[in-house]
């Protein structure tokens, strides 16, 4: 009864109140506090961080895009357009904005077509590029490829056709190996670029003047800010800082000599270059074969790739850089100024030439061109008859270090320096060099010696090295570093020439020792004498100019039998010989200087002379056909001894009569001198 009396107790209001009060008053508190944290967080963004959050959220809204500078034109020296910029459309994918890759390019596949070629090149960038910037997916899209996005566009958000330049050489194949090509940045290229120099640039040149000169043409980026909507399309420029252009590039090349030296091979394979003594510019640089550059701008397919890398006659290759060849007897005017200039010979010095020539105490016989020699031999007649004997008693004479140390300060042995990459340095036979590439067999012996001072053994030369040598030799020693480029230009201002001062003093003591090789050099072109290596060949006829130049039909091959002497077939011999011609005129004042080989040739003056002579013809239409007086060619001085005139010669070595196994001072194998006679 008790408990339930207690149960029925009035229940305690004050208590109750008091208790709610707490309660409000601690609700109110939160809510107190809760209204000064959102005051002091309004305060935070609306006042403090006012400038950070306003720019964030205009950023929202706003997208800077890189503007990649338009690259420099390339020019032959006349203004002739080489390399041009073409606008063309990419599609460009931002790989943020994409949800699944490989889905998206299934299926725009499907609407813009899409090789292997452009699939490989996009994901090896992707891998290398930021997600949320634009990566270049196809090159140079067609208007149906073009239209056929812009219909379904709205499939694929974070792909667009963007508007670029390309790069178009308008020669093509004429100057591949000369201006080179651009192709596009891949994954390798960007640890070694500089991502704000190359900012929105998606070429860089690979090759020839493209590379050498890619600072240069390159340019520097601009930025532009643009005003985009939710699905990143541009609706307004907000404001523009603009690239700056490359610079354009001049070549000391004339298109017009460039075109005629190519034609002259008539596609066989081989190089020519020519050079202005008087400042080293380059005026023709041909190899032939050659390739279309066009083919590499934009992703060369594989199938292109392949069709020219294994081609059989490596169209890639520049041979006048890259290819380097024994040079035969095209160096025996430098031998002879060697000897000049050493003192070891007068021009009026003599020997006899029997056909066969024996290191005094030695049994082995190293030929002559002549199978019963050319009897009684000057410096002249040494050099329009090209006679071995001569040249091989004058290397014995020197002796290796001499001989080696004169050419090489002629350039022979080490790259020339033209403003193209790629050079290789050749060999210059030495002491040296034989040390460090054979040390199993370091010793240097005296048939090295001799057969390096007709041009053969280790001997090896680039096209470009023998034309620097010949314009040294014809501007009387003043050396010039090649030059592929003589000018560039801000867009909109005259060329400035780019300066080319000599590397150096001239490199001829006496001036009558080059006047008395540069008389040697004319008699090849212009003497009767049935021995000369020009004889029959008429190189000189009808050019207004006196010419002077050179032969040299170098052997590919050592002779271990007769069939050498008994084929005289054109293509058995052509197939054995590299063939050579060197040419510099006016002979008195040399304006151009040009080397040709070819890597088949039966016999220098007969198969490379034409070549050289269509250059020159070239040249002097170039010039506009102005011709300096001409001058008679004084006689050879005579020997100091009389040779029957009437002694009997052949264009084919004399048989070697001599033991065929070399003894221990000599063992280096017999590739004496094919000559450089005329069948």
């Amino acid at each position: 009864m008790t408990k339930l009396l207690n149960r029925r107790a009035f229940k305690d209001t004050r208590g109750e109140a008091e208790s709610f009060r707490r309660r409000a008053f601690v609700g109110f508190a939160l809510i107190l506090l809760g209204l000064g944290a959102l005051v002091g967080r309004y305060w935070f963004l609306q006042v403090r961080h006012h400038d950070e959050f306003a720019l964030r959220s205009v950023n929202n809204s706003v997208k800077p895009r890189a503007l990649p500078p338009t690259r420099g034109l390339i020019y032959d020296r006349n203004g002739v357009l080489l390399a041009d910029n073409v606008p063309a459309f990419r599609l460009e994918v931002v790989p943020d904005k994409i949800q699944n890759m490989n889905t998206m390019l299934a299926e725009l596949g499907q609407v813009v077509p899409l090789d292997s070629d452009d699939l490989d090149a996009f994901r090896k960038q992707l891998k290398q590029t930021r997600h949320f910037d634009s990566v270049p997916l196809k090159m140079r899209l067609s208007e149906d490829d073009i239209d056929r996005f812009a219909v379904n566009r709205w499939r694929f958000p974070g792909v667009d056709v963007v508007p670029y330049l390309t790069r178009r050489y308008t020669m093509g194949p004429l100057f591949a190996h000369v201006v080179g090509y651009v192709s596009r940045i891949d994954a390798n290229d960007l640890d070694d670029l500089d991502p704000d120099v190359y900012k929105g640039t998606t070429h860089i040149g690979r090759t020839g003047v493209e590379r050498s000169y890619e600072d240069m043409l390159h340019g520097k980026p601009g930025y532009e800010l643009d005003e985009v909507n939710a699905d990143g399309r541009i609706q307004r420029v907000l404001s523009v800082d603009p690239p700056t252009p490359g610079k354009n590039i001049y070549l000391s090349i004339d298109s017009r000599i460039q075109k005629a030296a190519q034609d002259a091979f008539e596609g066989r394979p081989g190089a020519a270059v020519a050079i202005d003594p008087r400042n080293g510019q380059v005026l023709a640089m041909v190899s032939v074969p050659t390739f279309d550059p066009n083919l590499f701008v934009n992703g060369i397919s594989t199938a292109d790739y392949k069709s020219l890398n294994t081609d059989s006659d490596k169209p890639l290759i520049s041979r006048a850089l890259r290819a380097a060849y024994p040079p035969g007897s095209t160096i025996k005017p430098f031998m002879a100024l060697a000897g000049l200039e050493y003192g070891v010979r007068r021009p009026e010095d003599s020997v006899v030439s029997t056909g066969v020539f024996y290191i005094p105490g030695q049994a082995r016989g190293y030929r002559d061109d002549q199978r019963y020699g050319a009897g009684v031999v000057n410096l002249y007649k040494a050099i329009y008859a090209s006679v071995n004997t001569y040249f091989y008693k004058l290397a014995l004479d020197l002796g290796i270090d001499r001989v080696s140390d004169f050419m090489g300060s002629y350039g022979f042995g080490h790259p020339s320096g033209v403003d193209i990459p790629g050079e290789v340095p050749g060999i210059l036979p030495s002491r040296a060099w034989k040390a460090k590439h054979s040390p199993k067999e370091p010793s240097w012996y005296p048939g090295e010696t001799v057969i390096a001072g007709i041009g053969q053994g280790y001997w090896e030369v680039t096209t470009m090295q023998l034309a620097h040598a010949l314009a040294t030799f014809a501007g009387r020693g003043v050396p010039y570093a090649p030059r592929a480029v003589m000018a560039t230009a801000d867009v909109g201002k005259s060329p400035l020439p780019l300066a080319n001062p000599p590397s150096g003093p001239s490199l001829i003591k006496n001036a009558k020792d080059w006047e008395a090789v540069n008389e040697g050099m004319q008699m090849v072109i212009y003497s009767n004498d049935p021995l000369s290596t020009g004889a029959g060949v008429k190189l000189g006829d009808g050019f207004p100019y006196r010419i002077a130049g050179k032969s040299g039909t170098a052997e590919r091959f050592s002779r271990t039998s007769d069939a050498y002497n008994e084929n005289k077939n054109t293509a058995y011999l052509a197939a054995r010989h590299r063939a050579w011609f060197e040419a510099f005129t006016p002979a008195e004042d040399p304006r151009i200087a040009v080397a040709v080989v070819l890597e088949a040739g039966a016999w220098g003056a007969k198969d490379a002379g034409p070549i050289a002579r269509k250059i020159l013809d070239a040249w002097l239409a170039a010039q506009g056909g102005a011709v300096p007086p001409n001058r008679p060619l004084p006689e050879p001085m005579p020997a100091t001894s009389v040779a029957p005139e009437d002694t009997p010669q052949s264009d084919m070595p004399a048989p070697d009569t001599s033991s065929p196994t070399p003894d221990a001072s000599s063992p280096a194998p017999d590739s004496s001198s094919a000559g450089d006679g005329t069948p």
